[in-house]
């Protein structure tokens, strides 16, 4: 009686534990798909002010989550993991406005994934190797996310008439956005960005968010590495917290004090004369408790799915909500044959993510 007990109370436990990560993948998935919407249909120029806009708040949700947390012990390693992330998020601003928000993430999402899945699943920088259950399945679903990468880069984007049709109408509405002074600003404060040719914005947009995924892909190392030693005798991390959650702090850290120093350098290049947009502050704080909520969840679906399989998970299902943004409401993808091309790239990214999750069991 008592040992079916105990197997129930077990069974149990890891329903709740898997109840738990999925949930938390889900609600990561929706958000990161949308958390660039709010920022989408307003000028944020060279993307440096918007960027740092966004990292302020995204601290700021993670000083909430570290007094929820009781302020559990800081550690700087896990700064790094900002690092690799506040640098890939500078080239955010420039793959949206080159290749379009839905191809965009969509790039950097399926190289985040094979960093990532390939770092947890070998043992990349001394963090333990994640064994599987069925490694054909893992490989089959690592080499399927590679043939999706190149499929989506087959998908045509016309950012520019997307632009100039469907921004006149912003998602966050304010007055003074919609006057005849901005639009006569915007014509006339044009980035680097505006100033490529078409082929020019693909080559580097696509490049960019090949060089972001891989960044992204990385910036958990540091938090697993700190876990994984904490588990061994006689390592200056014995005794770490094995709760992903505690680490929120120190990573969302690295990415406040990163971006802060992106952006003063900036500063410092154009002669204390940056470009600011305060039309951006709402949207770009909007976007931070968007992307901080979904990088929380991300941490708890590390926590009860681990990293092989949340991986999977979270970084191929942005890209299918973004693309419907980019579809259905800014209109830069258009034409069947796209349409054909995005739906194929879908079904192969689904599968290698299925595979690459299902290894694990």
């Amino acid at each position: 009686m008592e040992s079916w007990q105990e197997n129930h109370s077990s069974v149990s436990s890891n329903a709740t534990e898997l109840a738990i990560g999925f949930t938390s993948s889900a609600v990561a998935v929706f958000l990161f798909g949308t958390n660039f919407v709010p920022v989408k249909k307003f000028e944020t120029g060279d993307g440096m002010f918007f960027q740092w806009i966004l990292c302020a708040t995204i601290w700021i949700v993670a000083l909430i989550v570290n007094l929820i947390q009781n302020c559990p012990k800081f550690w700087s390693l896990a700064m790094v993991g900002g690092f690799l992330w506040a640098t890939g998020n500078i080239t955010v601003v420039p793959i949206v406005k080159t290749i379009g928000l839905g191809l965009g993430l969509l790039i950097w999402a399926s190289f985040n994934l094979l960093t990532g899945w390939a770092s947890s699943r070998f043992g990349w920088f001394g963090i333990d190797p994640e064994e599987v259950a069925k490694p054909i399945l893992n490989y089959v679903g690592a080499g399927l996310s590679v043939v999706s990468t190149i499929l989506f880069l087959f998908v045509k984007t016309d950012v520019q008439n997307s632009s100039s049709s469907s921004e006149s109408e912003p998602l966050l509405r304010e007055h003074a956005i919609n006057t005849s002074e901005r639009r006569a600003e915007t014509r006339s404060d044009v980035s680097w960005v505006d100033n490529l040719s078409p082929l020019g914005k693909r080559v580097i947009g696509c490049s960019l968010a090949v060089i972001a995924g891989i960044l992204y892909g990385s910036s958990f190392v540091p938090v697993l590495y700190i876990k994984d030693h904490g588990r061994r005798n006689g390592t200056m991390y014995t005794g770490a917290s094995q709760f992903d959650l505690d680490y929120v702090f120190a990573h969302f850290s690295g990415i406040f004090l990163t971006s802060t120093t992106y952006f003063l350098i900036y500063c410092a290049v154009m002669k204390n004369r940056p470009k600011i947009y305060p039309q951006v502050i709402l949207p770009g704080f909007v976007s931070g408790v968007l992307w901080a909520i979904a990088s929380c969840c991300w941490f708890l679906a590390n926590r009860y799915l681990s990293a092989v399989v949340s991986f999977p998970i979270i970084t191929a299902g942005p890209g299918f909500i973004a693309a419907m943004w980019g579809v259905l409401v800014f209109k830069e993808i258009k034409g069947l044959k796209n349409y054909v091309l995005l739906l194929l790239a879908f079904c192969v990214i689904l599968a290698g993510s299925l595979s690459t999750a299902f290894s694990k069991v």
